[in-house]
């Protein structure tokens, strides 16, 4: 990793991501092609999301939870408008020139309810909405520049309270087409693209913002004064010119100052503190800017925002400095709330910034266990970190908790810089110089909020010798904890601020008046219970580890002084009879370890013959006699022949050495808690039975069912014994091919085991890959073989530190900590996911799909319910390019009968009502062609695969069965099944089925008065099944507006537009139908009978031209 650059002192703050929308939007489906994000609005409520289908998303920014959708027939959502003094309101228009403005009635739990509607910019692109900050009234700016207001009735104040004055009003019409509108305190700012307008809106008095023109898009604001000694000054203006200027004016309008900031964007941008990539800052990208800022925005308390579409600029003017500018590519627009920053790029895409100063963002990195970002941006930014005053919220011991987790062999340049930083940190100020000169030059300290000095010992010194073994006591207690207290309560206060102070309540009962970061503090007694089995387990895994070893080298067992001195503080806890079993083992051990290493070495060359590994029959012969060997050495304790009998009594020796030793420590601890004299005593009896019921919960939740009384033998993840590692790899493939062998094979020896008790006693042995594409192929057949994998490998897993990540419940992070894994392997990535989705259910599984190819379909179906599988499915299918996801989806298809499984799946969860769509002697409904389809887009995907004439057939049927008659047209089409076609496009009663670029349009004839004869039996069905829609949502779900109706007069119009009016009516003649046609329609046919003449004669007209042109170049 090179070295990494600082940035200039004069650089304090920075833009930093912190949270992923992403699978936010994937949630709402905005991230495919079709569907996208439009605009955007925020407050502190919500966050509003405008669609290119009409629908506005209004997602409460507390967790990210979708709240309600509102739905207009009126085109695509074109700007969106948060109300700033009661957020019951927001202000929608849409690209036909609507402005809707709605009330959600939250606090009543009613439906949303438009409350105001205007017409006024029908017709033009709406470009602008702003909100009076005190009256229910919004301000609409369009292409044309036109300046309304809407006033927005309110059903607190009654029935026709917006109608008491006109509701829309025409404030102005400017020059040119609006960019920007801004309100405050009467006045109203206009934008437009040659200069900038203030309009009193109480006095209809408008004055022109300076005197010079321009010629583009440049936005201007208000700018409160409400700090210090500016409260209850009038707002300033400032007003974007050409070449990176700002006009500085008064609320009069009159220009005060201009600010040129084209030499101080002469520096190297700062990069943007995400997860997504390392920040990299290039020092040497020096370069003059002239822009355009198209837009200002007032953020935090003293800042101007403005952006490109290639980078963020924030400007603080009234010290006419750059605060900083930053590269973000493909922005499209901004909108901000307080010190946040939402993003919408042109991808569709959404993303959450905070600008913070760079000691906050390592804080907030810290908590979220950022480890490498947050030393790079402490070495980026040491000018800012190294400062005293960032001691009150990053004290020096964070640092040094920071470097301790880099990795030694990753990080190791990195870590060096980091070693510098810490060096050059500044204490904490103090008025207290003689205490300070009081501590010795080699310590250095920082002073806690209440008045104590905290001494921190740099490394090498003396008085660290001195007193190495009070830090090595305490310090170890602290290992052992992982710095579990910190974390948790530091994750507390970061998103519930009430739980600080229930935290703060508990330490006074402790008789702790104020939080001291030390490390002798008492513990609470969970903390100090978990302190106690972390060490208990560390023990017995390293005794066990010495005693294996033992076992391994025989050499040592004649060397008493070895086991006197070297193992004797080891193994104090241990009996004498323990010692002699160990002692007795050892020469039957290596024995059986040569025996098996034979059997193994035999084995192997009998299946290298292809005679035998291609002969089912004697490869499982070989694989028979090789098996008793295994279960003699390798074995449980039971089954083999050197179990000892008190073993079979209390289980191996290991699982009772821990219990007997954790029985002692917890005596121990007692003992030392009550002799301590503090107030918090030890556990209770309470506690501890209440613990002993979760653990035997958790145990009992992880066994599969019991099958005929008698439960199932744990899973065994570890040796028992340590094997050499030349033969290692031959048991493994020995041990997969024969789970392998005996999960494909029906068992003929009932005494045989089975290939689940042996996935279970050998897992330690097998090749987990290869054994999870043994699950995925037998799952059906055997489910309790893929049982078994999951709980071994949930059990393999569970000392990574991806558990703890999962167990807090915090998704984003877990995703992360799980992207940080890679290159991944799918068994212990798949055992993670299980947990997510045990976890977080359907929100997990939306997010599994960035882990295809590891983790495929077959995975996710195995461990999913089928509604969430469903779910996942589709966000995997809409993740790739539209171009490529019929081939994509044709892929997964493995085995072909998958395709009509997903296809039922998708028909039957989240779909309309069948009642709804089918009539009870099931023939189409009236119009149910127009119900929205959950899994619409995966239908569409799945009808146009290839397939064979039945797989088609089947189809068909089963979307008629299911009422998916969009699905069942295609397939109808596809199978030259027009006339079944034609019957259900007369009973859906919509004739734009027939016009639609999909269409099934008439294409003889014959075709046409087959249309016509049914359109005439059906024509009286639809008009009782009719359904209106109140306020832009109706009963299609927000879908477009359905196509007219289908009857003989309506398809005698559309022949004449096609074989000519004259045409149609002989047809209609041949049918027998008694037709007088309207004179709407009369006057069509007329019409197309003299544009029809016309055709002829230019027609004729041409080729005469040409003719005379051809015979006169021929002359």
């Amino acid at each position: 990793m090179p070295l990494i650059p600082v940035v200039p002192e004069n650089h304090s703050h920075v833009l930093a991501e912190f949270d992923c929308l992403d699978p936010l939007l994937s949630a709402l489906r905005l991230d495919s092609g079709r569907l996208k994000c439009t605009c955007l609005a925020v407050s502190r409520k919500w966050l509003a999301l405008g669609t290119s289908a009409g629908g506005l998303h209004l997602i409460q920014r507390e967790g990210w939870k979708q709240r309600l959708i509102l739905t207009h027939k009126e085109g695509s959502i074109a700007q969106v408008a948060c109300c700033p003094h009661d957020e019951d309101f927001i202000a929608v228009a849409t690209s036909q020139g609507l402005v809707v403005v709605w009330e959600l009635q939250l606090e009543r739990r009613g439906r949303p309810e438009r409350v105001s509607v205007s017409w006024e910019h029908r017709g033009q692109a709406i470009t602008a909405l702003c909100w009076d900050t005190s009256a229910l009234r919004v301000f609409v700016g369009d292409s044309g520049g036109k300046v309304s207001f809407l006033r927005a009735g309110s059903s607190k104040l009654g029935k026709g309270s917006a109608f008491v004055i006109f509701p829309v009003q025409t404030v102005t019409t400017v020059d040119s087409r609006v960019v920007q509108l801004g309100y405050q305190e009467g006045r109203l700012l206009v934008s437009s693209l040659s200069r900038c307008y203030l309009c009193d809106t109480e006095r209809e008095k408008f004055w022109r913002v300076g005197n010079k023109e321009r010629d583009g898009e440049y936005g201007a604001c208000f700018f409160p004064q409400n700090r210090g000694l500016l409260v209850g000054q009038p707002p300033l203006l400032y007003c974007a010119r050409p070449g990176s200027r700002l006009w500085e004016a008064s609320f009069n309008g009159e220009v005060l100052s201009t600010h040129q900031f084209k030499q101080l964007l002469a520096c190297p941008s700062l990069p943007l503190i995400t997860y997504r990539n390392e920040p990299h800052y290039n020092p040497a990208q020096k370069s003059s800017q002239s822009i355009a800022f198209p837009k200002l925005l007032f953020l935090g308390d003293q800042n101007l925002l403005t952006w490109t579409d290639s980078a963020i600029y924030i400007f603080t003017p009234q010290n006419g400095q750059l605060l900083l500018w930053t590269e973000v590519k493909d922005l499209l627009d901004i909108t901000v709330y307080r010190s946040e920053l939402f993003c919408l790029h042109g991808s569709g895409r959404l993303s959450h910034l905070s600008l913070l100063s760079a000691e906050r963002c390592v804080e907030r990195l810290l908590r979220r266990e950022s480890w490498p970002l947050a030393a790079v941006v402490c070495c980026m930014f040491q000018h800012t970190i190294t400062t005293s005053r960032a001691r009150k919220s990053l004290p020096i011991d964070r640092f040094e908790h920071l470097r301790s987790q880099l990795s030694s062999s990753t990080h190791v340049e990195l870590s060096g810089q980091l070693e510098e930083v810490i060096t050059k940190l500044e204490p904490m100020d103090s008025a207290s110089s003689s205490r300070r000169s009081s501590i010795s030059s080699h310590e250095s300290f920082n002073v806690l909020d209440c008045g104590i000095y905290r001494v921190i010992s740099r490394r090498g010194s003396q008085s660290d010798e001195e007193t190495s073994s009070l830090i090595n006591q305490s310090m170890s207690e602290e290992e052992r904890l992982k710095e579990f207290s910190f974390v948790q309560e530091e994750d507390q206060m970061d998103h519930d601020p009430q739980s600080s102070e229930r935290v703060e309540a508990e330490r006074s009962e402790q008789g702790l008046q104020f939080h001291l970061p030390l490390s002798f503090r008492p513990k609470p007694p969970r903390i100090a219970l978990q302190a106690v089995k972390d060490s208990v387990s560390s023990f017995v895994k390293k005794t066990t580890e010495k005693i294996n070893t033992l076992q391994m080298n025989t050499e040592l067992w004649q060397r008493p002084e070895f086991r006197e001195g070297g193992q004797a503080d080891t193994t104090a806890p241990y009996t004498e009879e323990m010692d002699s079993e160990v002692y007795d083992e050892m020469p039957n051990t290596e024995a059986d370890m040569q025996e098996l290493r034979s059997a193994t070495e035999r084995a192997i060359s009998q299946i290298q013959d292809p005679l035998v590994l291609l002969d089912p029959v004697c490869l499982r012969e070989t694989l028979l006699d090789w098996l008793p060997v295994l279960e003699r050495v390798l074995g449980p304790a039971e089954h083999g022949s050197t179990a000892a009998g008190d073993s079979k009594e209390d289980g191996p020796g290991e699982v009772r050495w821990e219990r007997d030793y954790l029985n002692s420590c917890s005596e121990q601890q007692e003992e030392s808690s009550s002799t301590s004299g503090e107030p918090t005593e030890s556990i209770t009896e309470e506690e501890e039975k209440k613990e002993e019921k979760e653990e035997q919960g958790d145990s009992t939740e992880k066994e599969p069912e019991v099958s005929d009384g008698i439960p199932p033998e744990p899973v065994r993840v570890v040796s028992p014994k340590p094997i050499p590692s030349d033969i290692l790899a031959n048991l493994t493939q020995l041990a997969t091919l024969h789970t392998e062998l005996s999960c494909f094979r029906k068992q003929g020896d009932e005494q045989a085991l089975g290939c689940t008790g042996f996935l279970r006693r050998y897992f330690f042995l097998l090749d987990r890959e290869r054994v999870r594409r043994m699950c995925l192929l037998c799952y059906q057949e055997q489910p309790e073989v893929q049982s078994s994998f999951t709980e071994a490998m949930l059990d393999h897993t569970q000392s990574s530190k991806v558990v703890e990540v999962i167990q807090r419940g915090d998704l984003l992070r877990s995703l992360r900590s799980l992207r940080e894994l890679q290159p991944w392997s799918a068994p212990p990535l798949l055992a993670h996911l299980h947990r997510l989705y045990e976890k977080h259910g359907e929100a997990a599984v939306r997010s599994f799909s960035q882990f295809y190819p590891t983790i495929t379909p077959a995975d996710v179906m195995t461990m999913a319910q089928q509604s969430h599988f469903l779910a996942y499915l589709d966000n995997l299918v809409q993740s790739q390019t539209e171009e490529h996801r019929l081939s994509f989806l044709q892929s997964l298809l493995e085995p072909e009968s998958l395709r009509q499984d997903w296809l039922e799946l998708a028909l039957t969860h989240d779909a309309p009502q069948r009642c709804d769509t089918l009539t009870p002697d099931g023939q189409p409904r009236w119009h149910s062609h127009c119900f929205s389809w959950g899994y619409g887009r995966l239908l569409s995907l799945l009808i146009r695969l290839p397939a064979d004439l039945s797989s088609k057939q089947k189809m068909a049927e089963t979307c008629r069965t299911h009422g998916y008659w969009t699905g069942y047209l295609y397939l109808c089409c596809e199978l030259q099944r027009r006339t079944e076609a034609f019957s259900a496009i007369c009973q859906l009663d919509d004739i734009s089925l027939l016009e639609e670029h999909e269409g099934v349009e008439p294409q003889t004839l014959d075709e046409w008065k087959l249309l016509i004869q049914l359109s005439q039996r059906c024509s009286s069905v639809g008009d009782s099944e009719q359904v209106s829609g109140v306020n832009g949502s109706s009963w299609s779900n927000g879908s477009a507006d359905c196509g007219g109706k289908i009857s003989p007069e309506s398809l005698t119009l559309m022949l004449a537009r096609t074989a000519g009016p004259d045409r149609a009516m002989a047809v209609l003649e041949e049918c027998g139908v008694q037709l007088v046609l309207s004179p709407h329609s009369k006057l069509v046919c007329e019409l197309l009978r003299v544009a029809e003449m016309r055709q002829r004669a230019m027609i004729q007209t041409m080729l005469e031209r040409c003719d005379r042109f051809l015979w006169s170049q021929h002359a």
